[in-house]
This record gives C-alpha cells, structure tokens and sequence, in this order.
C-alpha cells in the first residue's frame, strides 16, 4: 500500500496515486487480502515512530521513503483495508501490559482511529479488556461514544496457551504487579498444578535448581530486563543486541556454550517477547523496587549510582518488562533477588554503593509475603 499512495504526502491526507494501482470493481484500490490479522497488536507503532522510521526509508529492505507520513500503524493498516469496496476484516490479538519498546502505542491508538476517522466500521471486542494493563483501564470509556461497538465475552482468550501447566500463571503475574490481594490465592493454585515458582536470593541456587530441570530437549535460561544493569556480579552477562547470540541462546544444545542452558548469558525482553523456555530464572534487579507506595523505578547512569526515572512511558515499559519475563516459562521458574552488598571497604564507606541491600530487599519481602516458596 505504500507503494500507491501518492508521495510526498500533501495536506497530511493520505492518497491513491491513480498512475500506480489499478481500481478493481469490487476491490476498490485495495488489491490486498481481505482479512489481516495483527498479532500482538498492542505493539502497533505511533504516529511519531511510523513516521521517523519512513522518513528515513525503513529498514529490512524497505527502502521506500515517504516524508510527513500522516498517521499511525493502526491508522494506516485500517485505511489499508478501508480502500476496499466490497468487505474487510481486521483480527487485532491483543495482550495486556506487553507494550515494551518506546512507540509501541498500545490498544488505545486503534481505538482512537476507528473513533476519529474510521467511523462506519464494526468493532467487535471482547468485554474482558477494561483490566488497567490495556489502555489504562480505559477501554469502555473511549469506546462509550462509539455506536458500531458490540461486546462478546466469546472474543477473550481466558487460558494462557503459553504455560500448559499454569492456566492462572498470567493472573497471578497482573496481580503480583498490581498488588493485588488475589495473588496470594491464585499463587496456590499454581502450586496445586504442579507449576513450580519458587525465591531465591542466591543465583547459584537458581542455577542449581535449572540444572535439575535440563532433561533431553528441556530448554533453561536465564532472564533479566534490558534496565538491568548490576547483573554482573552474578556471573551474568547480557546477549548483545545486533547479532547472532539470541539465535544460539534459543537453538544450541546444552554443550554449547552459546546455549541458554549453559546459564551465563541472559536474555531480555526483547528478545523473548512472544517466545518461551521451559524452566527460567528472572534475575530481578535495582531498576524496578517494590515500596509501600508502589513501585520505584530507576536507571543505572553507567558508572556509579542509580537515578529515579521520571518519565511515564519508561515507566511502563519498565514494569511491562517483568510482566513479559514472568511469564516466559512453559512448566516453572524460580526469581531470583539478590542480597546486595552490604560490606564496607577500607575506608569504611560502602564497597559497592550500586548494589546496597536495601535496593533489593523490600521487593524480596513483598514476594516472600505472597507465599512464594523459597529455597
């Protein structure tokens, strides 16, 4: 489609340039399929990303420029469609709380096409998506003045295909996050169904434990969020973003050093997003830190110390990043929190100010409470 829009773009209206696509009697200019489906919808670029990424040509042989692209990738897949004459269908899979990387916009951009500009089209969705991890809880409330809006609980995927063993695994996850009191409860249920999730504050320990899981094909890893930053202590290091390592991590045996289960490189939410292990270790570190006020979130400035992050959206990706590591694993995980350094140099002054305990232990306290074993 972008190939027939007219380009540049004038008037920030987006146009079929007559000269490039033929108008077909029933298709309209749309010479697509007639259905699309989105997964992971949420992950749908903003405007401002979709542009940025146009103006400079794209990526991944994508070298087609378009200056002042006009609207988002929700926007622009629905106008995609739209050009058809006869009928269309757009499936959006649509999870919680997984939106990660800066410009993913959320359920709330296809919402504010369909109510802006897209008025005559059907929306059909389910009526479980009012929890606050999709749009901030706000899904009926932008949709109220919407009158093509029809509600099926048919529409809601209630069971996590992910974790076979764990149908309640992301219920408890939400609840864990959002301090809710039925994390205690669903965190039973888990148990009850032999689904594993276990506390640890020494990483040998969790090593250990993988260690007994890796039978055969059984694949183990180690997970961190990509704000992690004191994870070396632990003998942990970070696959490097643009190359090959993910793709070993993932599909090398477990003799291979380069393997996942080898434990000492750790992946992060980037490059697990919609793929699992079967067992996992989320090293969870000072970047996310549980108060009775909520959570605090921090960036690690490099060199020394740990600042508070301010801004909103970095908030979310922060704690949408251990939704997506908590819920990775297919049969059981263990979390890991370490105990910091609590130990004074020479000078007596703190030997590693980066990794004081108390960084660390509310958030061990507050998953301790839950109930979750630990070893």
């Amino acid at each position: 489609m972008l190939a027939k829009i007219k380009n540049p773009v004038v008037n920030g209206k987006l146009e079929i340039d007559e000269s490039k696509a033929k108008k077909n009697e029933e298709a309209g200019y749309g010479e697509v399929e007639h259905v699309a489906i989105f997964d992971e919808a949420q992950r749908s670029w903003t405007h401002k990303r979709l542009a940025e990424y146009l103006k400079k040509g794209g990526t991944y042989g994508n070298k087609l420029k378009v200056p002042n692209f006009p609207v988002s990738e929700a926007a622009f897949l629905i106008w995609s469609l739209d050009q058809r004459e006869d009928w269309a269908v757009i499936v959006c899979l649509v999870g919680g709380g997984q939106e990660i990387h800066t410009g993913e916009a959320g359920i709330a951009e296809w919402i504010d096409a369909l109510n802006n500009q897209y008025r005559d089209w059907k929306v059909y969705i389910s009526s479980k998506l009012t929890a606050p991890e999709y749009a901030e809880g706000r899904v009926n409330e932008l949709l109220q003045q919407n009158s093509n809006v029809i509600y099926s609980d048919k529409l809601h995927l209630a069971v996590s295909l992910r974790s076979f063993r764990a149908e309640k695994l992301s219920d408890f996850v939400h609840c864990l996050l959002s301090f809710d009191n039925k994390a205690r409860s669903l965190y039973k249920e888990i148990q009850e169904r032999k689904y594993p999730v276990l506390l640890t504050r020494d990483i040998n320990k969790a090593r250990a434990w993988l260690r007994t899981k890796a039978l055969g094909n059984t694949r183990t890893g180690v997970l961190v969020t990509k704000t992690a930053a004191r994870y070396k202590p632990q003998a942990i290091n970070v696959l490097q973003k643009g190359t090959d390592s993910a793709v070993h991590w993932f599909l090398e045996d477990k003799m291979d050093v380069r393997s996942s289960n080898y434990l000492e490189d750790a992946a992060t939410e980037i490059e697990v997003q919609g793929l699992e292990l079967d067992y996992t270790c989320v090293l969870w570190d000072a970047d996310v830190r549980y108060s009775s006020n909520g959570w605090q979130y921090f960036k690690f400035n490099g060199g020394k110390k740990w600042g508070p992050e301010e801004n909103e959206d970095t908030r979310k990706y922060m704690i949408n990043a251990y939704r997506v590591l908590l819920t990775r694993a297919r049969q059981g995980m263990i979390i890991c929190i370490p105990e910091g350094n609590a130990r004074l140099n020479a000078e007596g002054n703190p030997e590693d100010p980066t990794r004081l305990p108390e960084f660390y232990d509310s958030t061990y306290m507050y998953l301790k409470s839950l109930g979750i074993e630990e070893i």
